[in-house]
């Protein structure tokens, strides 16, 4: 498979196979129904929307949406419509389940529940962006997909691997064969003053030993020098990943968001987000987040149905 290097490229990638069955959780808010229609107009979603019948067909004809583009299941309580929407996933119904305009703390309880949710025992969720950044782009020609940003707070040592197999997943469904995975820290020398580093030399360590598998992975690393063959050439830094990261991994969460948020406010990224680990994508994305990045979240969820 040639590598995705774009978003508009991961689109492409998903015309020509068959759609995947999208449920949408509390489908009845402005942006995830143009997002959800244009899924479904370019063949990669087969979309059902669980939520308020009324205020849908309302916003389709505000919007000029055509209805018929959806099946529509009549739930206008966000909790219970959350809960078809995670039981046509649980049931084999749907293949991605994405978040509408249901709160996200009610939307991962549903998912998380121990009796009727989608995350397998002993698995963990995380959540995996891939961000199409204009200055990257510039200088590297691809995509940068990063974790996590959004759902734990401080990962230890056996987290964070876990998040680095689900992150290099991820890039192998974009087609990248051996993505090169930076750990993220403040300096790329080892201080016990600073844990973030001694978590990614170990992880680093595992990795060399082949305990980690399909991807090169260092730290650790500040993010010069994973960017940055520049930064890496000044430093004198030799590493088979530094200056060409396909995956950033953050130290915890306050690190993860605010690059995240940095990079689309300030450097102009566009993105796609889904949650990970659980028995199906589950896409996650702000009220606030644009019908763009929602549609590109929906072809990343398509994108990552094993």
């Amino acid at each position: 498979m040639e590598q995705i290097r774009t978003l508009e490229q991961l689109v492409e990638s998903l015309k020509g196979a068959p759609a995947r069955r999208l449920a949408v959780a509390a489908g009845h808010d402005e942006h995830t129904i143009q997002a959800a229609a244009r899924a479904a107009r370019e063949g990669i979603a087969q979309v059902t929307l669980v939520g308020d019948g009324r205020r849908i067909a309302s916003l389709c004809a505000r919007f000029g949406v055509d209805a018929e583009l959806f099946t529509i299941v009549d739930e206008a309580n966000e909790t219970r419509a959350g809960a078809v929407a995670r039981d046509m996933v649980r049931e084999g119904n749907a293949d991605v389940l994405m978040k509408g305009l249901i709160g996200t703390e009610t939307y991962m309880r549903l998912i998380l529940d121990k009796e009727l949710g989608l995350l397998p025992r002993g698995a963990v969720l995380t959540h995996v962006t891939v961000l199409d950044v204009p200055a990257y782009q510039a200088t590297h020609g691809k995509l940068l997909l990063v974790s996590d940003v959004a759902i734990i707070p401080a990962p230890d040592v056996a987290t964070k691997v876990t998040i680095v197999a689900y992150a290099v997943a991820a890039a192998h469904s974009f087609g990248i064969a051996e993505p090169k995975v930076a750990l993220l820290a403040a300096s790329e020398k080892v201080s016990e003053r600073m844990p973030a580093t001694a978590d990614a030399a170990i992880i680093a360590k595992m990795a060399e030993r082949g305990q980690i598998k399909g991807a090169l992975v260092d730290g650790p690393l500040a993010l010069d020098v994973a960017l940055s063959p520049e930064a890496c050439a000044t430093k004198g830094l030799r590493s088979a990943v530094a200056g060409d990261a396909d995956v950033l991994i953050f130290p915890n969460i306050e690190t993860g968001n605010a690059f995240y948020k940095s990079a689309t406010i300030l450097g102009g990224a566009r993105l796609a987000a889904v949650v990970v680990g659980a028995s199906a994508p589950c896409v996650l994305t702000s009220r606030a987040d644009s019908e763009e990045s929602k549609f590109f979240s929906i072809a990343m969820g398509c994108r990552l149905v094993v």
